[in-house]
């Protein structure tokens, strides 16, 4: 296999990272893998889902990030991983796991991998993707009502108890360290053509 190249793709909650995702996808099929940052929360199986729900899932420790960091290596020296797996509705993670196998372009995709320095290092390009504080609570809202069960009233607790001050104190100082930074996620038609062309040119290789 010729080289791996890594994408990382940081922004908020909402920002339209998964839309820039699904295009590289779309683009390139079996060349890219991907992992989601999200699936590497840490598993929480003694509490209840009371309990769990008043967690805080936008510091940065409540990520399992060394783990995923361990298994980007083993992609990047070309072996499968078996990614884990984290349930939305339970809040938890699920005994199932993920194949993943190495691919010539790799995407992380998450709120806060850009604020770890050891999973930075092991990017090649780093693409923060913006948008307005008030863009994203809607589209959060949206997603989670109906994908994942929420109702109103706890997306909004949560937004103004964890999301809004974990974005302010983590999130947006991460902006720094990108490489790229896109505002309006997938609807930047422009940007999103320029990040394509640079894997196209990378699998040209």
């Amino acid at each position: 296999m010729s080289e791996i190249m890594v994408i990382g793709i940081a922004g908020g909650s909402g920002s339209g990272k998964t839309t820039i995702t699904r295009k590289i996808m779309q683009n390139f099929g079996s060349d890219v893998s991907v992992i989601y940052h999200d699936n590497y929360y840490r598993e929480h199986h003694s509490m209840s889902y009371e309990e769990r729900s008043r967690l805080n899932y936008d510091h940065p420790d409540s990520f399992e990030t060394g783990l995923l960091i361990e298994q980007l290596k083993k992609l990047k020296k070309g072996e499968t991983v078996q990614c884990p797996v984290y349930d939305y509705t339970t809040r938890d993670r699920s005994s199932k796991t993920v194949t993943i196998k190495p691919a010539k372009v790799i995407v992380v995709e998450g709120i806060l991998i850009f604020e770890n320095k050891e999973l930075c290092e092991l990017m090649d390009i780093k693409i923060f993707v913006d948008a307005d504080a008030d863009v994203r609570i809607l589209r959060r809202v949206v997603r989670d009502v109906r994908d994942r069960g929420r109702s109103l009233e706890s997306v909004v607790n949560q937004y103004l108890s964890t999301v809004k001050p974990m974005h302010e104190q983590f999130v947006e100082p991460s902006k720094r360290k990108a490489d790229v930074i896109i505002p309006e996620g997938g609807h930047n038609l422009v940007a999103l053509e320029m990040v394509l062309q640079r894997v196209r040119a990378h699998l040209a290789k």
